[in-house]
């Protein structure tokens, strides 16, 4: 716990454990509790009035109970894109603004989201164990893999990530389709109007929606049956837009051909049958893990909180408190 909050410096409570890079200019400016609420909770009821920040990461837990312990909330910022996990209705009905850290890192996802493809088509961790293995000097040449220059790409979710995606897919001569909600102006891509629509289209189905309710198991047993044997998913947004069962059932089945997965429906647990899978790319969430996004991402957190305080303009308020 640091030093007693004053009127100068406001308290700022954290609700996950931030990277130094954050935490350590955060505390030029704050006064910072870290996790109080679950390190230490006779603290944390004394001073829960005199807090006025939250902030904390994209998976953080925010929910209208921790608010309702914290009357003098002004302000949630967090530190990622997706923000599901925030209770954004019950902040906006206390009139508490949240925001989020939407483009710095719309490169390292698209980036990822391209990885994923080219590991998951051409083999690329199981060459690396081959290679390792010695079992190029044994077998010989490993099986042939799948191409993905001029394949179809589907993507779900044409947000600023999505069109990043799809603009490094064309230099891969692909052809490219998509879903959302509504179709957009001035996209020339092929819009479908569901996710299996699109799926039964392309050969590689990209997942980059936001979570939430509303996106909950999107990509389901239909859905992937619609991908088919020669079809890879690859889910960059959030592992509840996937029905997990249904796809760990669909690899081991051949109903999909395989999948690149850097989410997980109970993060970090990831189940012990996708982990023994060999038609599938694991990564830990690290599509925007690189020392610059992750820098960007902290810089533009703290530039909300400390606007917020100034009584200056929020940088990047969550749609919702926009549309309010």
């Amino acid at each position: 716990m640091s030093a007693p909050d004053n009127a100068s410096r406001p308290a700022v409570l954290t609700v996950v454990n931030l990277p130094s890079f954050y935490l350590e200019p955060l505390r030029k400016h704050f006064t910072v509790y870290e996790r109080l609420h679950e390190t230490d909770p006779d603290a944390f009821d004394k001073l829960a009035p005199s807090i006025r920040a939250i902030t904390g990461g994209g998976e953080s837990q925010v929910p209208s109970a921790l608010m309702d312990r914290l009357p003098a909330l002004e302000i949630i910022s967090i530190m990622g894109v997706g923000y599901d996990k925030v209770d954004v209705p019950a902040a906006i009905a206390r009139k508490v603004p949240v925001t989020h850290t939407p483009d710095v890192l719309n490169d390292e996802v698209a980036d990822l989201a391209l990885g994923l493809m080219l590991s998951v088509a051409r083999r690329i961790p199981q060459a690396d164990r081959y290679v390792r293995e010695s079992q190029w000097l044994h077998k010989g040449a490993m099986p042939l893999a799948r191409k993905m220059s001029g394949a179809r790409l589907g993507i779900v979710g044409l947000g600023r990530i999505g069109k990043a995606i799809a603009k490094r897919a064309e230099g891969f001569g692909m052809t490219i389709a998509y879903t959302g909600r509504n179709q957009q102006k001035g996209v020339a891509y092929p819009y479908h109007a569901t996710p299996k629509a699109l799926a039964a289209e392309v050969d590689f189905l990209v997942v980059i929606t936001p979570g939430g309710e509303g996106t909950r198991r999107m990509i389901n047993k239909e859905v992937l049956q619609a991908l088919g044997p020669r079809g890879y998913l690859i889910n960059v947004a959030r592992g509840t837009v996937v029905d997990e069962p249904a796809l760990i059932e669909a690899l081991q089945q051949g109903v999909i051909a395989g999948a690149g997965l850097d989410v997980f429906e109970n993060e970090p647990q990831v189940p012990q049958a996708l982990r023994e899978l060999d038609n599938v790319v694991l990564t830990p969430h690290m599509a925007s893990a690189t020392h610059e996004t992750r820098q960007a991402m902290a810089d533009l957190a703290l530039a909300n909180l400390l606007a917020h305080f100034a009584g200056k303009p929020l940088k990047s308020p969550v749609p919702e408190w926009r549309a309010r």
